[in-house]
């Protein structure tokens, strides 16, 4: 299910440098304000926590979501180059499950990592934060990039959907609207930040049963779908 050479040939698309050096903004500015933050305020909990989940879990995970599962796939549809690639006996199964691992790394790499650094420079893990966010960006990570990588397949535009919905959806109705946040990709994940978050400090709108399954169920989905549009994108190929 694994290819190399395919996640050798993503790894060089998403981390050139151009688009490495997007990748490297959000996570350089959160750790540039929890720096001031701290310094003005000192280590506060609740200051802590409202930072990581408003900048960190809510707009820099969906955000280098975004770059990673789009740019995992899409310029390679948008240019053809993806041609070339099918012609190669790799089934296409292999071909998204490869691209997905890629795309959750990169990921994961570029918002958890800052994530738990941002965590402890604030409050130096008090009450147990900057570990509950960070496996709430490494689990979001998972289901953004299966999202935006399918979105990759199904339109040329997988980028200006994916800004709308990290951006509009999450962002904002994630925020504001009470019956979004039940499809929300960031409340999912808070759900396992608030069960390892001490005091009620961290707090979700998903109970955590249902947000495992449908953080399983939307990945699984993603994958399988990208997968079919993939075997459907090469037949249209050949036509």
């Amino acid at each position: 299910m694994y290819n190399p050479t395919v996640a050798r040939l993503t790894y060089r698309a998403l981390l050139g440098r151009r688009r490495a050096a997007i990748l490297f903004v959000l996570p350089a500015l959160l750790i540039v304000i929890s720096v001031a933050v701290r310094s003005f305020s000192g280590a506060d909990d609740q200051v802590t926590a409202d930072l990581l989940g408003s900048f960190a879990l809510a707009t820099m995970v969906p955000l280098i979501g975004v770059i990673a599962g789009t740019g995992a796939i899409g310029p390679e549809i948008d240019d053809g180059s993806i041609v070339y690639l099918l012609a190669k006996p790799v089934k296409r199964s292999t071909i998204i499950f490869t691209k997905l691992i890629v795309a959750i790394a990169v990921t994961m790499a570029f918002s958890a990592i800052p994530t738990l650094i941002a965590g402890f420079i604030l409050n130096g893990n008090g009450q147990q934060i900057a570990i509950a966010y960070t496996v709430a960006a490494l689990v979001a990570s998972i289901a953004y990039a299966a999202v935006f990588l399918l979105l990759g397949t199904v339109t040329r535009h997988a980028v200006v959907f994916g800004l709308v919905y990290a951006l509009v959806w999450e962002s904002l109705f994630g925020n504001l609207v009470p019956g979004a946040r039940t499809l929300s990709v960031q409340q999912w994940s808070l759900a396992l930040a608030q069960r390892i978050g001490e005091n009620g400090v961290i707090s979700s709108d998903v109970g955590l049963p249902l947000a495992v399954v449908l953080l399983v169920g939307v990945t699984a989905a993603a994958t399988w779908y990208a997968g079919q549009k993939l075997r459907t994108l090469k037949l249209a190929g050949e036509e």
